[in-house]
Parts: C-alpha cells; sequence; structure tokens
C-alpha cells in the first residue's frame, strides 16, 4: 500500500518526490492552487493550477544531468519551493549580477550587453530579465551541507542562450527564455512547490 493514500486528497506533485508525506503535510498543509514541475528528462518546465490546467515551457537545465551536491554543475532533484521572486518590474532583458539588477539590458538581436560588442555566442552565462531562487527541502539531497540549492544559487532565470533552451547545457540553473520566464513569474508565489525529477 502507498504511504500517500493515508493523506486523502494528495495532490499529483506529492507522489513525485521521496520526502516522507508527513512533512511535506506540515510545509503545506493545504494543497498549493500552483505547484512547478521541471522535467529535465523532457527538457520542460510545467506549471500545474488548478482544475487540471497546466501551461509548459522549453527549458535548459545542467548540462551534467541530476546532482545536487556543491560543484556538481548539475541540476538538483527533489522537492523545492519558490524562495524569492527577483525582477518584478525590471526591463527584458535586464542583466543580474549576484541578484541585483546592473542597469545593462542584454539584446538579442546584437548580443550586446551593456553596450559591449561581444557576441551573443560568447556571451558569458548572464541571468536576465527575471529570477526565481530555489530553496531546497529534501535534506541531503538538495538542502544541508554539501548539497544546499539555495547556497548553490540554483535560480529559474532567464538567459541570454535562448537558442539552446530544449537542451541540458545550463551550470546547472533552469533557464528560460526571458518572455517565458516572465510568463511564469507573474503566476508563481513565493512559497510555491517546485519539484524536479
Amino acid at each position: 500500500m502507498d504511504p500517500l493514500d493515508n493523506f486523502g486528497n494528495v495532490p499529483e506533485w506529492v507522489k513525485l518526490v521521496r520526502l516522507d508525506p508527513k512533512k511535506i503535510r506540515m510545509i503545506f498543509p493545504e494543497n498549493p492552487d500552483h505547484w512547478v514541475l521541471v522535467d529535465t528528462a523532457e527538457q520542460c518546465l510545467t506549471l500545474h493550477l488548478q482544475q487540471g490546467k497546466s501551461v509548459a515551457w522549453p527549458v535548459s537545465t545542467g548540462a551534467v544531468g541530476i546532482n545536487g551536491k556543491i560543484d556538481s554543475n548539475g541540476t538538483p532533484p527533489g522537492l523545492h519551493i519558490i524562495k524569492e521572486k527577483i525582477g518584478k518590474d525590471e526591463p527584458a532583458g535586464m542583466v543580474f549580477l549576484s541578484r541585483q539588477p546592473t542597469g545593462n539590458i542584454w539584446k538579442p538581436e546584437s548580443g550586446v550587453a551593456g553596450g559591449s560588442d561581444v557576441p551573443s555566442e560568447t556571451d558569458p552565462d548572464l541571468i536576465l530579465t527575471r529570477i526565481l531562487t530555489l530553496e531546497g527541502l529534501e535534506k541531503g539531497l538538495n538542502r544541508g551541507p554539501g548539497c544546499d540549492s539555495l547556497e548553490r544559487y540554483i535560480y529559474i532565470h532567464g538567459t541570454n542562450h535562448e537558442t539552446e533552451i530544449g537542451h541540458p547545457v545550463s551550470h546547472g540553473c533552469v533557464r528560460m527564455t526571458g518572455a517565458h520566464v516572465t510568463e511564469l513569474f507573474d503566476l508563481v508565489a513565493e512559497g510555491d512547490p517546485v519539484v524536479i525529477l
């Protein structure tokens, strides 16, 4: 018998993680209206909404695959929450450094960031437009010493490498196009669950 059956109307996302159901109920006493699934095999992020509705976007996750360990460059698995939403009123293409807007705007048509003439193919991995920071909730997997998603600065964020979306090429974060991360940003709240598989 599935231990989750003892908890009545359990949301689908709970069945996707290994966290003990009692702990999940303590964190989320009621089924959240929104939850995010990042499917690294499909390179897809799906926002699940009320009444079975959902919205999906292509993403780019870690080039080395699933791995929550520090310095692994992997995308951490398991249950997270959106810890902080950053960049609410910033323009598309805003370049962030240490989660702060720099005032420089990256322009995809020219590959220009902050007025430089660096082509987009050779730009560093920029964090653009919006940031959703992720806090892991599973000790030893994505939370705590050696594997903490928040301390690893794992985000869902816009990227200057939009042509690579749909392929696992990131350094562990979940990259989206600027337009898509803005759509997601406007539909989620701090504290919403994020499941990464």
